[in-house]
């Protein structure tokens, strides 16, 4: 149940959000970015048969022994058969191996969020129209699940994991459950905030179930926060997915990840440039287009967040 003049956001919200993230071109470029790099990532089988290539076939007559591995030709062995190159040492095509790797870091990442939101939001909620001693155990279990350093205990948990574990699997568990934190707490503030609002006090007094007003009242105002919370988690999940797989404890071979690929391409930064630069620049233009684009987002969703920013950098200019 709704009262005039409160009205959680919906249809109508979603669709002035949408026209101003259209008049964004920053928003615009990034999301066609990510748009282009999915639709590749989906289309790694379609790629690798036009080229001919299989991402884990070796090619020992593409690289040079006597040079330890280094690929033949210039450019790291760009042809018109391996259009980026090959890979040192082993001759697999680099360009297969990436659009496969972005498959498992794109998994992984969203995957990761998808848990951390959903545990989050459990807890956020769970903490706000709990009980009291809920609400400080909760709160309590929220604040270690931040300070505890994630990498590390990625590192250790992923180490002691049997190998055959499907490792992507294991990474999305890995970083969403040691990363709800932040969603939780978030999540509790704005339910507190909005728990005393008149929608919500008038689905109360018709003798609501906490979990119908959960749902019902609170979740659909709940979900402009969650979303820009979401966009900002997925690149930090791209880069803590790259970060365990470059140390050697995420994706193992021959499963290619950017992480892994560029935790292997240490040794032939000189003699082949383009195996570092390439995973390196795909993670970099990924992270920094989820970036651009969540902020899009939460200017969008929040337009008076982005009118508050505006108005505090003039006043540091006149000051």
């Amino acid at each position: 149940m709704t009262a005039p003049g409160a009205v959680p956001p919906g249809a109508g919200a979603a669709r002035q959000a949408g026209r101003r993230l259209r008049r964004r071109p920053a928003a615009l470029a990034a999301a066609a970015v990510l748009a282009l790099l999915v639709l590749l990532a989906l289309a790694a089988p379609l790629v690798a048969a036009i080229t001919g290539q299989d991402p884990h076939a070796y090619h020992d007559d593409l690289v040079d022994s006597a040079r330890g591995g280094v690929p033949l030709g210039s450019f790291g062995g760009v042809s018109s058969e391996h259009w980026l190159g090959v890979e040192p040492g082993t001759g697999r095509d680099l360009l297969t191996r990436l659009l496969y790797g972005a498959r498992i870091s794109l998994l992984v990442a969203l995957g990761a969020t998808t848990v951390q939101i959903l545990f989050g939001l459990a807890a956020g909620l769970a903490a706000a129209l709990g009980s009291r001693f809920a609400g400080q155990l909760i709160g309590r279990l929220t604040d270690v699940m931040i300070a505890l350093p994630m990498l590390v205990l990625g590192i250790a948990l992923t180490a002691v994991v049997p190998p055959d574990f499907p490792r992507p699997l294991l990474l999305i568990l890995v970083i969403g459950l040691l990363g709800w934190g932040g969603t939780a707490r978030m999540v509790r503030a704005q339910t507190l905030a909005l728990r005393d609002l008149d929608f919500v006090s008038a689905a109360r007094l018709s003798g609501n179930s906490t979990l119908r007003i959960a749902r019902r009242e609170l979740l659909p105002s709940l979900a402009a926060p969650v979303i820009t919370y979401a966009a900002i988690q997925v690149p930090a999940n791209i880069v803590a997915e790259a970060s365990l797989s470059f140390l050697g404890v995420g994706v193992k071979p021959p499963t290619p990840s950017w992480g892994q690929m560029l935790s292997s391409a240490q040794t032939w930064f000189r003699a082949d440039p383009a195996y570092v630069l390439l995973p390196a620049g795909l993670l970099f233009v990924t992270v920094l287009a989820f970036t651009v684009l969540g902020d899009a987002v939460r200017t969008a969703l929040d337009p008076r967040e982005g009118s508050r920013l505006r108005v505090g950098t003039r006043k540091e200019r006149t000051a």
